[in-house]
C-alpha cells in the first residue's frame, strides 16, 4: 500500500509505485482526500480527488486506487490491512505512529528519483 496527494501524477509518482510493486504483488494506492490535502498542505492540489483517483487507477504497477478517508486517517489502512506499506521518501503526515498503530506491518521507506526535478511543489507551474 502507498498513500500520497498524487496531483499532476509525474515521473516520480511513477517511480515509487515501480519501487513498492516490488514487495509484493498487488498494490492498493491511496489517495489523499481533497480536504486532507487543504488540511496538510494549507492549499487545494490542482486536480480535484477525482481527477487524482482516475489517473493513478490508470498507472502502470497499480492494482487497485482508492481514495483515503475524509476522518481518521488510518481506517483505509484498518480497512485492507496490507502486509506491507510503502512510503515516499518525504511522506510525513501521519507516518509518526504508524508502526506502534500498525505493528505486524512491515514499512519500507522508498527512495527519490531525482527529487530537485519530479516533486509536485516544483511542477506547480507546469
Amino acid at each position: 500500500m502507498v498513500f500520497g496527494t498524487f496531483d499532476k501524477l509525474h515521473t516520480g509518482h511513477l517511480y515509487l509505485f515501480e519501487q513498492a510493486k516490488k514487495y509484493g504483488d498487488y498494490l492498493i494506492a491511496v489517495i489523499a482526500r481533497d480536504v486532507t490535502v487543504k488540511k496538510v498542505k494549507k492549499k487545494l492540489p490542482r486536480e480535484n480527488e477525482n481527477v487524482r483517483l482516475e489517473n493513478v487507477k490508470k498507472a502502470k504497477n497499480i492494482n487497485e486506487a482508492v481514495l483515503g478517508g475524509a476522518g481518521n486517517k488510518y481506517d483505509v489502512i484498518r480497512k485492507y490491512m496490507p502486509q506491507i506499506i510503502c512510503l515516499g521518501y518525504d511522506q510525513k503526515f501521519f507516518t509518526k505512529n504508524i508502526s506502534k498503530e500498525f505493528p505486524d506491518i512491515k514499512i519500507y521507506r522508498m527512495g527519490a528519483y531525482k527529487p530537485q526535478i519530479y516533486k509536485s511543489s516544483l511542477l506547480e507551474n507546469v
